[in-house]
């Protein structure tokens, strides 16, 4: 069974990695993540159950969706807050500065 090249991604604030990985023909995302072993390079980082995705979109079956060459799989950290709830509490501020003004 032939290889392809496929890169494997993640992120913290103060630090990045990027792998390329050759896998084998019909690797799924998940498998990918997996075979990185970025777990060991970023403790608490969980490859089983960690959201991931395809050059910056969320893959909603990593563990059915398999890999094209060059693909990249980014390993995503979970979220601290929700963008929807910090949308609205920025604009709920910028509010009372108008109405204080």
């Amino acid at each position: 069974m032939a290889d392809i090249e496929v890169e494997v991604a993640h992120a913290l604030a103060g630090e990045q990695v990027l792998l390329r990985l050759s896998v084998p023909v019909g690797t799924t995302v998940r498998e990918a993540a997996l075979r990185s072993g970025l777990d060991g390079h970023f403790p608490g980082l969980d490859l089983a159950a960690a959201p991931l995705g395809i050059f910056g979109k969320l893959v909603a079956k990593p563990e059915e969706r398999l890999l094209e060459a060059g693909d990249r799989v980014e390993i995503y950290r979970p979220l601290l807050a929700d963008p929807k709830e910090v949308r609205k509490a920025r604009a709920a501020r910028a509010r009372a500065a108008q109405q204080g003004e």
